[in-house]
């Protein structure tokens, strides 16, 4: 049995997992002048970090404060609590400091000069290095033994430690082969931490049957052998709201073997999962021409076609053709394709039903996790003094783009703060 609990000069602190939130933590709490262990039970840290930034880094998102603020739906309130300790200009300055430079794409979205996240985390590794952060990979934490002591599955064996204060920020249940396994929620719901079920959010979605899908498939086999794997591109999106209006974005995904998935749908996720769990399914309508008005698409496939088929006609007279074109035979009915006006109409509102979100362990991440009431306003835990939640395992979701791991990274700060001011009261 190895112990950490050698005399140190300062109050040690465990940080118990390497994502965003954790290091995040770690920097603020040994740039305090606190002796900072941290653990992760993988054998380096930020890997979701670092596949996430595979296509490029998204650091966050240059909108305004209110608005950026509004992407975090029903926690909102609680969300920018974190973000005023650390906003998205913040995350931009902070990456300035470690030497990466950042700018802002067409989309709004900010990303490091050189798009990579692998030199940003090295730098930022070699920051927290010198501030005195030891780093302990491999270290699988198993919970708390019976006198209160960390207890870690490592390498050379059992390892305890007795911090004067935790931060706990070990992840959701997506991607789990990267460490966000969600095993930490039945250690948590022992020790009385009311905890929402994890559930996917920015995440793909299974169709239900489509009129000429084949039995136990949500597309046609025809359309999955050629048309799974290509972009929906420039198309809107419309779904409930749930609160008796409308979500509608403009933007592109792409179709799987059976079912949606991408940026526009990710979106929209939250919406559409909370729908299926209300009523066994949701339904959204796609725009397949959101830069045309309905009279010009009307008055398109009123236009003669002569000897052309109808395929020919949308082509030359809309550019409707490949993957958006098959959408609308695999869609509609033969009496809707060979009426101009419901054509029409149907081209701008394409209607689709889900069937379910795709598994939480395929999705971007996750929604709920530890219970906002069950933390105090330094992220404490209530049940468990000197213990701090951050990061995605607190009850909260965000849309990509930045906004989750601006998110995430704010509420490391806002963690590592509750430390000193909980070190301060005793």
């Amino acid at each position: 049995m190895h112990t950490l609990d050698a005399m140190k000069p300062t109050p040690q602190i465990a940080v118990v997992g390497g994502g965003p939130a954790g290091l995040m933590a770690a920097e603020c709490l040994a740039r305090a002048g606190l002796s900072v262990d941290l653990f992760d039970a993988m054998p380096s840290v930020g890997r979701k970090f670092l596949l996430a930034g595979k296509g490029g880094l998204n650091l966050t998102h240059s909108e305004d404060g209110p608005r950026f603020v509004s992407r975090y739906g029903a926690q909102q309130g609680a969300v920018a609590a974190w973000l005023a300790r650390l906003d998205a200009q913040g995350v931009r300055d902070w990456a300035e400091g470690l030497g990466v430079a950042t700018f802002v794409g067409s989309s709004g979205r900010v990303f490091p000069s050189d798009m990579k996240a692998a030199p940003l985390l090295r730098a930022w590794l070699h920051r927290l290095r010198e501030a005195g952060v030891r780093l302990h990979m491999r270290h699988r934490w198993i919970g708390w033994t019976e006198d209160g002591r960390l207890g870690f599955e490592a390498p050379s064996g059992p390892v305890q430690t007795r911090p004067a204060a935790t931060v706990l920020a070990l992840g959701g249940a997506s991607w789990p082969r990267l460490g966000s396994d969600a095993a930490w929620v039945p250690l948590l719901a022992a020790r009385q931490v009311a905890i929402t079920p994890l559930v996917p959010a920015n995440c793909g979605f299974d169709l239900a049957p489509t009129p000429r899908a084949q039995a136990g498939m949500g597309w046609s086999a025809h359309f999955a052998e050629r048309f799974a794997g290509q972009p929906f591109k420039s198309v809107a999106l419309r779904c409930a709201d749930g609160q008796g209006g409308w979500f509608t974005r403009k933007g592109e995904f792409v179709a799987t073997a059976g079912g949606i998935e991408g940026s526009l749908v990710y979106a929209a996720s939250s919406l559409l999962r909370e729908e299926i769990a209300r009523n066994g399914q949701a339904r959204l309508w796609l725009d397949l021409l959101p830069d045309r008005t309905p009279e010009q698409v009307l008055a398109a496939c009123r236009h003669p076609r002569g000897a052309r088929s109808l395929s020919s006609h949308l082509k030359s007279r809309l550019a409707l053709d490949g993957i958006k074109l098959a959408l609308l035979y695999e869609v509609l009915a033969p009496d809707t394709l060979h009426d101009p006006a419901a054509l029409a109409q149907a081209i701008k509102a394409v209607p689709l039903a889900l069937a379910a979100p795709r598994p939480v362990a395929e999705a971007i991440s996750t929604a709920g996790g530890v219970a906002l009431d069950a933390l105090d306003a330094h992220l404490m835990l209530k049940a468990m003094p000197g213990v701090f939640c951050a990061g995605e395992m607190l009850d909260w979701e965000a849309p990509t783009g930045g906004y989750l791991l601006t998110a995430s990274m704010a509420s490391g700060v806002v963690a590592a703060q509750g430390v000193l001011a909980h070190l301060q009261t005793r």
